[in-house]
């Protein structure tokens, strides 16, 4: 990696102290003072119930002021009324105004979040492995070929994504966590299980984690005897939220040395990009952050979710998606929301995501094609809405599983009745006279074997 020929701004290079707000800092927070007091209440109100985090690039240089509240930088970051059922946001609302205490305030927000399905897809009941006897902690194997795994220290993000369906790991609650700080755990779980292919990193953010920490469980992966693992993959929103983790911080360089180091002995590495709007790439810092990972030999694919307010446009997609190719980024995933957290303020009906997403497909060139969706990772495997049309005069939808529990469910087609408000799977009823789908008898037998009703 040769630094001096290709840096173009020195200034990127210059480190910038990272400086975050909590819900605690709210009302520290700059930007948010010329905004109508009822407006930062309610961002307040919905801060005590789903976690809030933001870091001064973010405020600084994603979102537009100016357009506030409907810039989709702001919605991605700032809690919004609406993403709370009226119900609860009004028991909060009046709590805070009472001027109850802290202790009043978290015992109403443990209760309003039991409501909102911490753990959607079955992800404390069936994906956590076992290791003989006892239970793998911090680690998930539900597809055969990849297993997740949480580091402890990863737990936490540059910033925090309204949206994301991993809130629970961030409310302080140990009990709806995964996370794991066991690296020999991982690796001993790796050398027994020879089908495992794909390692996938993810949290919270491992890229919140200081070289020296996350090298102990990278460099783990060159022993002989784990060959088999392939591919390391890195999930993070850090290209969004701090791009100078790869560019400025202290041990940028020491990150990037660890992965050519990786990619040099023959692992290939990929950072599974979180990017919502194209504005994200749109500033120096993340395109020298995008330009050094790849220089580094690492392949960056992106992913994310639709979500009404901020991307539910064709177009949205479309530019984000022929940015990245230009970038060098590899589109892989729109997703559709999932059930959990404030998906009630992000969800889209499954036919207009669909129609979002043939209408982004049909304006970018083949290399942007590469993105799948809309695809929804359910407790059966990740199913994929392929089209609308009609069979024998019935209107339905065309479904397939990108990825299953079994793989023999893989790219096998399926049908379902048309539904124009259904926003996921279980709203979703066998079409053609068929009483289920072709895979729900076999994932009830999976769940009663591993005890789940």
């Amino acid at each position: 990696m040769n630094q001096a020929l290709n840096v173009r701004d020195l200034s990127l290079y210059e480190p910038r102290p990272f400086r975050v707000y909590t819900n605690r800092q709210i009302r520290e927070i700059p930007a948010l003072q010329n905004l109508p007091e009822q407006l930062r209440f309610e961002i307040e109100v919905v801060a005590n119930v789903l976690p809030f985090r933001v870091n001064e690039y973010v405020i600084e240089s994603l979102i537009d002021w100016d357009r506030v509240p409907d810039d989709p930088l702001f919605r991605l970051v700032f809690p919004q009324r609406e993403m709370l059922e009226p119900g609860a946001f009004e028991r909060m609302a009046e709590l805070m105004k009472s001027g109850a205490d802290r202790k009043a305030i978290n015992e109403l927000a443990k209760e309003l979040r039991a409501d909102l399905n911490p753990h959607p897809a079955g992800q404390m009941e069936l994906n956590v492995p076992t290791l003989g006897e006892d239970k793998v902690e911090g680690m998930q194997h539900k597809y055969r070929e990849t297993v997740l795994f949480f580091p402890s220290q990863g737990q936490v993000c540059h910033s925090y994504c309204t949206f994301c369906f991993r809130w629970a790991q961030f409310v302080g609650d140990k009990e709806l966590r995964f996370a794991s700080n066991e690296a020999d755990s991982l690796l001993e779980y790796l050398r027994t299980h020879q089908e495992v292919s794909d390692l996938l990193m993810t949290g919270g953010d491992p890229m919140v984690m200081k070289t020296h920490k996350l090298r102990p469980y990278l460099e783990g992966l060159l022993q002989p005897e784990l060959a088999h693992v392939q591919t390391i993959r890195i999930g993070t929103k850090a290209l969004t939220f701090w791009p100078h983790r790869f560019v400025s911080d202290p041990d940028a360089d020491d990150l990037l040395r660890l992965f050519e180091q990786l990619v040099n002995t023959g692992k290939h590495v990929a950072i599974m990009a979180h990017y919502n709007h194209w504005r994200e790439m749109d500033t120096p810092i993340a395109r020298e952050a995008i330009r050094r990972l790849r220089d580094a030999g690492v392949e960056i694919r992106s992913q994310g979710p639709l979500l009404a307010g901020i991307n539910d446009d064709p177009e949205v997609w479309a530019r984000m998606w022929r940015e990245q190719v230009r970038l060098g980024i590899i589109p892989y995933y729109m997703f559709v929301e999932r059930d959990t957290g404030a998906r009630r303020y992000f969800e889209v009906p499954l036919a207009r995501a669909w129609e979002i997403y043939r209408g982004a497909m049909q304006n970018v060139s083949g290399l942007g094609r590469t993105a799948r969706g809309p695809s929804m990772s359910c407790e059966p495997g990740k199913v994929e809405i392929q089209g609308v049309t009609e069979i024998h005069g019935e209107k339905v939808f065309v479904l397939r599983f990108i990825q299953g529990r079994n793989a023999d469910w893989v790219q096998r087609p399926f049908f379902a009745k048309y539904n124009e408000n259904a926003t996921w799977l279980n709203h979703l009823e066998p079409a053609l006279g068929e009483e289920r789908f072709f895979f729900e008898d076999e994932f009830e037998q999976i769940k009663k074997e591993r005890g789940v009703a």
